[in-house]
């Protein structure tokens, strides 16, 4: 089996994007190719053809390799639920509620026997693996505990490239102290550098380059210059540091603010929304940076109960309430669904079996939590007759209290969400992903403000994240040595 694996010298240095890339690379050059991670903490999920749960970049990444995902491409994900306690999801289904210490000390090594059948299926379909680690290897603290990392190189053999992030300075020290704080042993997997994000001249990098190479040992086999690639993010990192980057509300002639719970989740949900060319998109936190939105959405989020006290505590709930009374639009998806309405009852807990929320009161329906959660595959029809797909978690039942239009009507029958002209809501994760209603949706606000309606030929999302990847897979392969990829691919069998 051969297998290549990319560990980074810290978080959101570009491990998910390169794997993606690898992937596609690979797929395009006639592999059977698959991703893998062992362990995956994220507030962004995908969910597979079978109704399993797994980590959104592994999602991607199987898209990029051409074929389905499965959980064996990530049999753990991590989705953090607040006060240092994450939903552990096995093998697609939730298993069980965990803090930190738990989970390493109690949890770990009890479940690396399931992560070695994942890994075992994989071999025996694909030809190559790309592997994809945590964070940094050398998290002194984590190492005896650590199972996305060296261990998986171990485990398949791999050789491992390290990649590094040039964008926040001192690259040469993070990749000279990574290689430090691993044994020998760990660092004779690595077998490439990878300099990522560089921006300028690269010959003004080469002296640097050399002396690395030189006190290392190790090669550089590729300097990536920084790329706006439209890949969908992971964590909350990701949305602070890309999303900040387009330019302010001024330069738009649509407001959007979406509220950015503490828990938010999912938010890429909101991706299609920034491919809007006069579509501006505004993550809001406090009060005072609400100011007067066209729209305003309320996303998913981890804990319903917990973000809507603090909704109430930022004085953010009155506001949006005054707001509804000017007659402005509002979205809530999933838990944000849950919160336009009547009332959240939770019955997810014995201590808290029935505790009642009066919520925004905005749409007609009672939700009542429970601690089971149902993920599934959306098909259906809109109330405007248009094709709708993606994907929804039913960590409860929200139940109309009086007679309503719903935004969709799925293929088996069921009812989701509820619509009206001033006001939606949905389970529905990826609801923007469907242009055709993003379209109409824009359209009747820019009609409203005096602006003309955006025309043309509307591409599908399959479309668009195809010509994402394939973009990318151009760009990487430019940069990167293959030739010495190749090689060490040969070199893992």
């Amino acid at each position: 089996m051969k297998a290549i694996m990319i560990q980074g010298t810290a978080s959101d240095v570009g491990k998910s994007v390169l794997c993606t890339a690898l992937c596609r690379i690979l797929a395009n050059d006639g592999y059977r190719v698959a991703p893998f991670k062992s362990q995956n903490m994220a507030l962004n999920s995908y969910v597979t053809q079978d109704g399993d749960e797994i980590g959104r970049a592994q999602g991607v990444q199987a898209e990029a390799a051409k074929i389905h995902a499965t959980t064996d491409m990530n049999p753990i994900l991590l989705k953090p639920t607040g006060n240092m306690v994450s939903e552990v999801i096995l093998h697609g289904k939730p298993f069980a509620h965990m803090d930190a210490v738990s989970y390493r000390e109690n949890f770990v090594e009890q479940v690396m026997p399931e992560v070695r059948k994942s890994l075992r299926r994989l071999e025996a379909q694909y030809d190559v693996l790309v592997l994809e680690g945590a964070g940094s290897p050398a998290e002194i603290n984590l190492k005896s505990r650590d199972i996305a990392n060296m261990r998986m190189a171990h485990e398949t053999d791999a050789a491992v490239i390290l990649v590094a992030d040039i964008e926040r300075g001192g690259v040469f020290a993070s990749i000279v102290g990574t290689l430090m704080l691993l044994d020998d042993e760990e660092r004779a997997r690595v077998k490439g550098i990878v300099i990522n994000k560089f921006r300028g001249m690269k010959e003004l990098l080469d002296s640097g380059i050399d002396w690395l190479e030189d006190y290392t040992g190790i090669q550089v086999l590729g300097v990536i210059p920084y790329f706006d690639v439209q890949i969908e993010a992971e964590d909350s990192m990701a949305l602070s540091s890309l999303r900040l980057k387009r330019p302010q509300r001024q330069e738009f002639d649509i407001d959007v603010a979406v509220i950015r719970f503490p828990l938010i989740s999912n938010f890429t949900d909101l991706d299609p929304l920034f491919e809007e060319p006069d579509v501006g998109v505004r993550f809001v936190s406090s009060l005072k940076d609400l100011k007067n939105p066209d729209v305003i959405i309320l996303p998913g989020t981890k804990n319903t109960i917990e973000d809507y006290v603090w909704l109430q505590e930022t004085g953010l709930a009155q506001e949006i309430l005054q707001q509804s009374q000017k007659g402005k639009k509002m979205i809530g998806i999933c838990s944000g669904y849950q919160m336009l309405g009547e009332s959240i009852v939770d019955n997810r807990t014995v201590e808290n079996e029935g505790a009642t929320y009066s919520t925004l009161d905005l749409l007609p329906i009672k939700t009542m939590l429970v601690d089971e959660n149902q993920t599934t595959q959306i098909k259906g029809t809109n109330y405007a007759g248009q094709k709708m797909t993606g994907f929804a978690f039913y960590l409860g039942c929200s139940t109309p209290t009086q007679p309503i239009q719903s935004f969709i009507c799925t293929e088996d029958g069921r009812q989701d969400g509820v619509y009206t002209e001033q006001v939606i809501g949905t389970y529905l994760h990826g609801v923007f992903q469907n242009r055709p209603f993003t379209r109409k949706y824009f359209n009747q606000i820019r009609v409203a403000k005096g602006l003309a309606e955006v025309t043309g030929e509307i591409h599908s999302d399959y479309d668009r994240r195809e010509q994402a990847y394939e973009m990318l897979e151009r760009h990487v392969r430019k940069y990167l040595n293959m030739n010495k990829i190749y090689e060490l691919l040969d070199a893992s069998t």
